[in-house]
């Protein structure tokens, strides 16, 4: 039976479980009771009064934190010719096609993005079983199906992430290094919470953003007031 350390307990203890707190009060707080001796990661969880068994109101898409994620991305890019140049050129860290395809089938998986050009989706589209899962398969939606690869590279690099809606209508997002501002912190929480809010399925009735956590790898969930995140996001 696992027990919790003794530094997750002391922070535990400085959590109110019955508040809903400020944006800027939940940041705060969670740069106190953050104490383990790594460069904790920062996650944003929302609950979405949506339904994702239905097409119409799956939320899915891309975002670029104004501040990045403070991790540094591998990326992948399928594309050949011209488009295979301009993607090395962009700061690509693997390109090719065949090649890369016959390596991923053997196991390989060692990156976090991969981008593709719309003429070789035929050959990409093959490693749907593999890369679906995971959630590694270029998608238009998230831009990563695009003839235009330095943008998306830059883009990727500069620290844009992925959201999508899990079975239970949950999405989990990136957020930064607790390293960071509180300041950078907030700005890269209200861009997610602005997107989320302007993907909105027209589908969707009711209230929209249910509930918002935000944590590091080390400490407790801290619940964040879905009114004055959402009022602060629009703004």
């Amino acid at each position: 039976m696992s027990r919790d350390s003794k530094k997750y307990l002391e922070a535990k203890n400085k959590v109110d479980r019955t508040v809903h707190y400020d944006p800027v009060e939940a940041i705060s707080l969670l740069k106190e009771v953050a104490t383990a001796s790594f460069d904790e990661t920062v996650e944003l969880a929302v609950k979405l009064g949506v339904n994702p068994k239905h097409a119409d109101q799956q939320v899915r898409g891309a975002v670029v934190l104004p501040h990045g994620t403070g991790k540094e991305l591998r990326v992948i890019v399928f594309a050949k010719g011209e488009k295979a140049k301009e993607a090395e050129d962009a700061g690509a860290d693997i390109v090719g096609v065949e090649e890369l395809s016959e390596k991923i089938q053997g196991g390989w998986l060692d990156f976090d993005v991969a981008v593709a050009t719309p003429d070789v989706m035929g050959i990409v589209g093959k490693l749907g079983r593999i890369l679906g899962p995971r959630g590694l398969m270029p998608n238009p939606k998230t831009g990563t199906v695009t003839f235009d690869v330095s943008r998306a590279i830059a883009e990727i690099k500069a620290g844009k992430v992925e959201y999508r809606t899990d079975k239970a209508g949950n999405i989990h997002v990136l957020l930064g290094k607790i390293s960071f501002s509180p300041e950078n912190l907030l700005e890269n929480f209200y861009t997610v919470i602005e997107t989320l809010i302007k993907a909105k399925p027209a589908a969707a009735k009711g209230q929209y953003l249910k509930s918002i956590t935000v944590s590091s790898t080390m400490s407790p969930g801290i619940k964040v007031n879905t009114q004055k995140a959402a009022t602060l996001g629009k703004a």
